[in-house]
């Protein structure tokens, strides 16, 4: 019996990948992160599966309802928000497993971060202005950041950085990126992407703070980096003309000629 670990992406029901859908059928027991996990998601589980609520939980308590379908000879179906590989407390979930030598699959999900971008139309890698993405997040009650891995340290990169779990501390965010950013540096907070409600605010850092509204307390992402809206940005060369590459070969001498036709 196995234990499929799923991202069940960032809200919209749809926002799953056929893998994940399809071993949701198969299981006949689904545990699931209701505070995050949308219950349409649910409408594929199989006819009379048991279904719980992970989100008042424990750690301990979740690993029991596995174990006891384990021994039932049952297949689960874990849903986890966005993708699993971060923030997803599945690491801690995995070492019990290992423990207790019970089998388990991860199917990944849609990240948080790319469906805000999606919501933004925005390509957050542009040439000329930025090639990196940071993923981070500020110090909170569950989970202390190392201090190395500060937003002033990743800011002084002047990389995009995807800052999840920290509306809340919004003062103290710009306060961080201000001096490296500038205050005209476009930013992005994202709240509920993807979910009907969803709600996009655009602005600077210097105006963010006096954009958000009081409900945006959680379940938002903010993107900060200078390729958020750019418009001044070089083209790829990928698709450059005279560009040449392996399946266009360009000019006399290409450096990857077409192979020759019998």
């Amino acid at each position: 019996m196995t234990v499929h670990f799923i991202g069940a992406g960032p809200g919209a029901a749809d926002l799953i990948t056929l893998r994940g859908r399809d071993l949701i059928a198969a299981s006949p027991v689904c545990l699931y992160a209701g505070s995050l996990v949308p219950e349409a998601l649910l409408s594929h589980c199989p006819e009379g599966a048991r279904i719980v609520n992970t989100a008042p939980m424990s750690l301990d308590e979740i690993i029991a309802e596995i174990v006891a379908a384990t021994e039932a000879g049952q297949d689960v179906a874990r849903l986890h928000s966005g993708d699993l590989s971060v923030w997803s407390a599945m690491g801690e979930q995995l070492r019990r497993l290992r423990a207790l030598n019970i089998a388990y699959d991860v199917t990944p999900g849609v990240p948080s971060f790319a469906a805000a971008a999606a919501a933004l139309g925005a390509e957050l890698t542009l040439p000329g202005v930025a090639q990196s993405v940071v993923l981070t997040r500020t110090s909170g009650r569950a989970s202390a950041m190392p201090e190395s891995e500060s937003l002033v340290n990743f800011a002084r990169t002047g990389a995009v950085l995807a800052i999840h779990l920290s509306v809340h501390v919004l003062e103290k965010v710009i306060a961080d990126l201000t001096p490296h950013y500038g205050a005209d540096c476009p930013v992005a907070v994202v709240w509920r992407a993807t979910w009907p409600d969803e709600r996009i605010v655009r602005a600077t850092l210097g105006s963010l703070e006096s954009s958000i509204s009081a409900e945006m307390a959680r379940t938002a992402l903010i993107l900060v980096g200078h390729s958020i809206g750019a418009e001044d940005f070089a083209e790829s060369r990928l698709y450059a003309g005279d560009y040449d590459r392996r399946y266009r070969p360009v000019g006399t001498e290409p450096r990857f000629p077409e192979p020759e036709t019998l």
